[in-house]
């Protein structure tokens, strides 16, 4: 562990280091001018963008109506006060308006047809099993087994899924310098000159997309599985608590399956199988109930929590082969209550910003130059803990603690990153208003079955946006009055009153049959699907796919007529589908994206597109291909505001200090315009237009 004065020293050091480095760039170099002068020859950057800078702050699901009704209620100042000195517009979003879609919309200027993207997950042909849509991790070599013990002959990897070129690659092959904080959808983050801090997409020390841990001592409480999270049974004895950290599988190690030793015990199998433990790293807890407090004993390092505390970030150190090979990962620690009941929760486990055992950053070492100047910080996808408080772990006023902290320390590297400009374009993300969007609708919204009166988290969201026009105060005074300043956000919100079991009601309409109808809400995800005799299925929260021959394993449906006919039928069943509790129609849009779309990766993705209305939602458990017995539900969990619905009813927003000359800016526009800025000519698989006018 590093010692305080060894700590100041390195970061004099590093000090030092980048006073030079931005000497270095104030400064522009003979190679540089030469670039400059070869770019404009070549009419490849107008001169006079060769100095412009640009700033993006991106802010997950803003709202144009939200914003207005603050803006017009006076706790806007600063968006005011820029809508003023440029303009505001409503900004349309993808179909579907989901984050991963979105987002890689605005970075590629491609709809999905383009660059891939379709949901949060897709689906596994061969398996129907769903998948991250955004990173898949690549198998190292045929390993050499001796014993217990398993030896790759070559390491594995990670890739990203999303097709397509970066605006700010783009920048790159014009000599331009970006620095890119947790953009979504850049896992692992591209090359290009200049740094990127990776967001949405970064998975968690264990591989999955946020896994927390709850330790009490009254597991028969709590459900058998919680999405999103593992529940583990502790025993206080003697005012003592031990328990397991749990990490990655352990691939170097392996161990007989319990299933095949048992069929081999029993005459019925001769061949074992075999499993990965997983890494594991011991805890205590030391309870103090007089002073309702405890000591914590995690590896090497001891902190103390009181009830209700969080720790600061804990690394967590788990052994792959002992003194040989580790990995790091670092977690905070909520000691949410001691008695009568024991009750701990722990984050997910992250990649250590400090030492990253996955590439989240561009180059490989500035995540750890950010932890050198900020302190350890969130890294994984959305740090948000939204499923801890869908499932109670986390209470409303836990969760709302537990998300300032992400935001505080998202503030903190916008502060440092505007005090270290030495880029020509630069991007923020912030997730905290959608998050705060999805959880917290039920709390203003009287209209909502699950509301919930508090007269503090009524007015949550709407202090939400306050805190990011704080942030946007912040961002005007630190930029030059010359830097063109962008605030958008992907996607807007909606309330989210009634769940669609999608899977339910294809099955109703005799589009999906089970081989046992009266085992319909049980079993495990399309397991008890007769894929001989269903023709349409839907996964994800927006997709619905044809049961095609040749593509799907058990594919029933011929490419050609019999597809056509069966897209049109099913197009036309859904825009006439009633709720028979209220008479609304739940879709009002239906796209496919073989018609719908552009580019090469439009037959890649589901086949129809289901856009639903105002109020509704495909459920939690359709998507995962479950056939709970109702179509229609009402949604009374805190997950209560959302934008997965006909993408026009939900458009985010644009916010500049320049003249917007659409009346419907589309996020495709945005990119085109980005590259104008700088004077790049967009490639033609770009379908936006330029959507700024000219500085005068």
């Amino acid at each position: 562990m590093m010692q305080p004065g060894s700590e100041r020293n390195t970061r004099a050091k590093t000090n030092r280091l980048q006073s030079a480095e931005q000497s270095h760039h104030s400064q522009p170099s003979l190679a540089s001018l030469l670039l400059i002068l070869c770019c404009w020859l070549f009419g490849a950057v107008d001169l006079s963008a060769a100095n412009k800078k640009v700033m993006v702050l991106g802010i997950d699901g803003m709202d144009p109506k939200l914003l207005q009704t603050f803006v017009d209620q006076g706790r806007m100042p600063n968006f005011k006060a820029l809508m003023a000195e440029g303009d505001f517009r409503p900004l349309q979003t993808t179909m579907p308006p989901q984050s991963p879609v979105a987002w890689s919309t605005f970075m590629t200027g491609m709809d999905p047809g383009g660059h891939g993207i379709y949901d949060f997950i897709h689906v596994d042909y061969d398996t129907m099993a769903p998948y991250s849509s955004m990173a898949k991790a690549d198998p190292g070599g045929k390993p050499v087994n001796i014993g217990s013990w398993s030896f790759p002959t070559s390491g594995g990897g990670v890739h990203m899924l999303r097709k397509g070129t970066t605006f700010w690659q783009m920048f790159g092959e014009h000599g331009l310098r970006s620095t890119i904080f947790r953009m979504p959808v850049n896992f692992p983050p591209v090359k290009a000159p200049g740094r990127a801090l990776a967001g949405m997409g970064v998975p968690d020390i264990a591989g999955t997309l946020g896994t927390f841990s709850f330790y009490t001592d009254h597991r028969r409480d709590w459900p058998p599985t919680v999405s999103g999270g593992e529940i583990y049974e502790v025993s206080v004895r003697s005012n003592r608590v031990e328990g397991k950290l749990y990490g990655p599988d352990n691939s170097f190690r392996r161990f007989p399956t319990k299933e095949s030793l048992e069929l081999r015990e029993k005459g019925r199998g001769d061949s074992l199988k075999y499993e990965n433990p997983k890494m594991t790293q011991d805890f205590v807890v030391h309870i103090d109930p007089k002073a309702g407090a405890a000591k914590f004993v995690v590896g090497d390092q001891e902190f103390i929590l009181k009830e209700k505390e969080w720790s600061d970030w804990v690394h967590v150190e788990f052994e792959a082969i002992p003194h040989l090979i580790s990995v790091s990962s670092a977690g905070r620690f909520y000691l949410k209550q001691l008695s009568p009941k024991f009750e701990l929760y722990v984050t997910p486990l992250q990649i250590d910003p400090d030492d990253p055992v996955m590439p989240i950053s561009e180059p490989a070492n500035w995540s750890k130059h950010l932890c050198s100047e900020l302190g350890r910080f969130y890294t994984h996808n959305i740090p948000e803990d939204a499923q801890a408080f869908n499932h109670g772990v986390l209470t409303a006023r836990e969760f709302w603690d537990q998300m300032i902290l992400a935001y505080d320390e998202r503030s903190r590297a916008l502060d440092y990153l505007l005090k270290h400009q030495d880029e020509d374009f630069l991007f923020v993300y912030f997730g905290t208003v959608d998050q705060g969007c999805h959880m917290l609708w039920h709390f203003m919204d009287r209209e909502h079955p699950g509301f919930v009166q508090d007269d503090v988290l009524k007015d949550g969201i709407a202090k939400l946006y306050e805190m990011l026009d704080g942030r946007l105060g912040r961002v005007r005074e630190a930029i030059g009055k010359d830097t063109t300043l962008i605030v958008m956000s992907d996607h807007g919100f909606a309330p989210f009153y009634w769940e669609v079991n999608l899977n339910t009601w294809l099955l109703e309409q005799g589009f999906v049959t089970l081989k046992d109808p009266s085992k319909q809400d049980s079993g495990e995800p399309y397991s008890n699907v007769d894929w001989s005799r269903t023709r349409a299925y839907a996964a994800g929260l927006n997709g619905l796919y044809i049961n095609l021959k040749g593509r799907e394993k058990g594919g029933a449906v011929t490419a050609g007529a019999e597809y056509d006919a069966l897209l049109d039928q099913l197009e036309k069943a859904l825009l006439a589908m009633k709720d028979p509790r209220n008479g609304k129609s739940p879709v009002s849009l239906v796209l496919r994206p073989r018609r719908d779309f552009q580019g090469s990766e439009k037959d890649k993705g589901p086949d129809i597109l289901v856009g639903y209305s105002r109020g509704y939602r495909s459920s939690s458990d359709s998507p995962l291909g479950l056939f709970p017995k109702a179509v229609f539900l009402d949604n009374k969990s805190p997950w209560s505001g959302d934008h997965c619905i006909d993408y026009r009813l939900v458009p985010g927003i644009l916010v500049t200090n320049r003249r917007i000359t659409s009346q419907t800016p589309t996020l495709a526009d945005l990119t085109v315009s980005l590259l104008n800025e700088y004077g790049i000519a967009p490639p033609k698989e770009l379908i936006g237009k330029d959507v700024l006018e000219p500085k005068k």
